[in-house]
This record gives structure tokens, sequence and C-alpha cells, in this order.
């Protein structure tokens, strides 16, 4: 288990106190309406506990990134509106049945007296927020009693609502962070066989890859991901999508990982980025020119299940193909399905791997479906010690120094 102390919400003192909470409500938003509501809803058992000790809940969050906006050439004020939590504050109204009071600023503000629950505007509309900036996390501080960490997909960031402000308010775990340290820290002392699966689009898994190549019994790649490391092999991709970023990377990891990593041995390929794109399946190294491997094939799949089939734990970080278009949805899906058949710990990393499950229904078949893409592969990566984790327990540290100063000198 993770050696990282912090105090959490079930043992701080609260009752009638104004409780700041930091929760990760970065979700897509189109046309004004929240389109995946899982994070809003994983932080709702906080929310809950805190009403009843009589707690003023202010929540706070950020969403997207301004800044990339901006460097784009759109105004703060287009921003504004496109990256706005008011719709947030709807849709939580309508899970929590009572009325969420939506604040439109998050410093220099007076919070609403008549609601018990409040959320504040996005915290990036200020640069100070990604700066730790503290002079800012003490104006935020100054709205509670108490501070309540339950954003544990931001739990990665250096930032000022997660890290800087835990120096000015009693600060503890809300109860998704306590479960997802908990739920994870399985992945860093597994029962054995364990099985990591990576795949997907994104460049963020080289370090988790590091870390699980001293942990894993056998990890299997697939996604952009493979296509990387089959490049590096020397092996043609076509026309296929790779990351020349972790290029030298998979080298070094093909060689460090040695027989435990397993590549596909063919793939779903197509003419075009298209669902209705002509598609056949395609052995690994065949693939022709101008054609992109989208999805595993049929004697992938059945490999992976082979591999996969006397896990005893199971980490799975990326979609296997695009799933979000048919043609190319069947590795994700029948990986996914066989997994939900396994006697086995199934933790899965979030961001894309969470709307997969979510989108095939299999979320009851998983152990552990985590708030934070990103948060889950550095938490691996790095012992489960996040910045923000990091930062609970110096409050929690300095709080007993503190208690045990006044014990031996009052």
């Amino acid at each position: 288990m993770v050696q990282i102390n912090f105090l959490k919400l079930q043992d701080m003192e609260i009752d009638n106190k104004k409780v700041l909470v930091r929760v990760d409500y970065n979700v897509p938003i189109k046309n004004g309406m929240v389109e995946d509501d899982t994070r809003l809803k994983a932080t709702v058992p906080t929310i809950n506990h805190l009403l009843e000790k009589n707690c003023k809940v202010i929540l706070m969050s950020h969403l997207g990134r301004p800044k990339d906006l901006l460097k784009k050439g759109e105004s703060m004020e287009e921003i504004k509106k496109e990256l706005t939590l008011k719709p947030v504050a709807d849709d939580l109204s309508e899970i929590l049945g009572i009325d969420v009071a939506f604040v439109e600023d998050c410093i220099n503000i007076q919070i609403p007296k008549e609601n018990d629950v409040v959320l504040l505007e996005n915290l990036r509309f200020y640069d100070e927020e990604e700066k730790n900036d503290a002079e800012f996390a003490k104006k935020l501080a100054t709205h509670a009693d108490v501070y309540v960490n339950d954003a544990f997909g931001a739990c990665h960031r250096d930032h000022a609502s997660v890290s800087a402000i835990t120096k000015f308010l009693p600060s503890g775990a809300g109860l998704l962070v306590g479960k997802e340290v908990r739920e994870l820290s399985k992945i860093l002392s597994p029962e054995r066989p364990f099985i990591a699966i990576v795949a997907g689009a994104k460049e963020d898994k080289i370090g988790a890859l590091k870390a699980l190549a001293n942990k894993a019994d056998k990890i299997l790649i697939a996604g952009v991901l493979a296509n990387t490391f089959l490049k590096a092999r020397g092996i043609d991709i076509g026309a296929s999508k790779f990351d020349d970023k972790t290029f030298n990377a998979a080298k070094d990891l093909i060689e460090l990982c040695g027989h435990k990593l397993k590549l596909p041995v063919d793939f779903i390929a197509a003419d075009k980025f298209d669902n209705n794109a002509n598609t056949k399946s395609i052995p690994a190294g065949k693939i022709p020119g101008g054609w992109m491997c989208l999805d595993i094939g049929p004697e992938t799949i059945e490999s992976y299940k082979n591999e996969l089939k006397d896990a005893k734990t199971v980490f799975w970080a990326g979609p296997l193909g695009v799933f979000e278009m048919e043609s190319f949805s069947h590795g994700t899906r029948e990986i996914g399905e066989f997994l939900g058949t396994l006697n086995a710990v199934k933790i899965a990393g979030g961001g894309d791997t969470g709307a997969a499950i979510n989108a095939f229904n299999l979320a009851d078949k998983i152990t552990h479906v985590s708030t934070g893409g990103g948060a889950s592969l550095e938490f691996i990566e790095k012992e489960g010690r996040l910045p923000a984790l990091v930062a609970l327990e110096r409050a929690y540290r300095k709080a007993k120094e503190e208690l045990l100063s006044h014990l031996l000198f009052c």
C-alpha cells in the first residue's frame, strides 16, 4: 500500500463549518449541456457527507485550458463563455435534487447564504491557479473554515487549489480521493499474475510503462502506442499514426521489458480514418501503403485473452482501438467484456478508458474505474506520491506537530 498519510474526511472536525471542496468537474460540455456527468456523480458521497454534518459546501474546479485558447486568438470574453462552469452547476442541481448556487467568480466574492451548496467559477480564469500562487490560494481559503480535496483527477497538478491552499486551512482528503488511493494502491502491491493493458492515443504513458516494467508480469500494448513500438522495432506500420516524441523511449522500453512486452500480431486496417472506410484484417508488418491500423485484429484479441485468463490483478489504461467508431470498436469491447469474466482485481484508468467503459456498459464489471486518467498513470509512476497528496500529508504532519506542541506547553 502507499505509504502516504493524510487526514481523511471521516476523521475531520467539520460539523456546522464552511467547507471548501476542490472537485474535478473538468467535463465535456456541448451546447451548454454536460455530456458526461460521471465525475459529478463521483463527488456526491462527499457532498452528502458534508450536508449531513450541517456544513456549507463551497465547490471549486477548473474546466478546460483557457491559456491554450488565448494562444489560438480567442478573447478572454469568448473563453469565459465557452469554459464557464454554469452548466455544471445546473447539472449538479439535478443530481443532488437541490439548488446549487453558481458564483460568477472564485475570489473577491460574496458566498450566497441561502444555499447549502455553492459552485465557484472556473479557477483557471486566473493564471495564478496553475502557478501554485500562495496569495491566490490564500484568497480562496478566506471562503471557508476547512479544506477538502476530492479532485483526484487534479492531484497530479502542483496548482494553488490543490497544493498551496493546504498551508492556509485545516486540510484533508474527500471520500473519492480516499477511495482512489485505496484502489490504485492495489496496483503498487498486486496479487499475481499482474497484467497491464496499456493502449490509447496519448503519449503520457511512458513514465507509467517504465514503472510497470518492474511490477507487471505481462504488458499488453495496443492503440497508437502499439504503432510506435512496432515502428521502433523496425516493423512497417503503413500510414498509421505514431508518436515520434516517444519513439526513442519505446526503443528503450522494448529492451527493458523484454518478453513481458506483448504487441499486436494483426490489425483491423482502413484506407482512411472513417467509420465507413474500406477495412480488412491484416497481419502486423503487412499494412499496405496509405492504410492505417485502427483496431487490434482477431488473432490479437484471442492472444490477449489468453494472456489475461489467469490474471489476479489487471490494470487497464487506454482503449485498444478507435472505439468511438463502430467499425473499430471490437477490440476494446471484446477485451473489456472478457475482463468482466475474470475473478481478479480490475483497475481502469479514467479519461478515454473510462469513456470506453461507459460506452460499452462495462462499469459494473470493473473493480474500480478511476476518475483521473493522467493522475492514475502518475500515481503508478510516482508510487502514489502525487503533488496534491504530498501537500495533504504536509498539512497533516503540521497539524500533528502543532497539537503535540500545544499538549506539551499548555
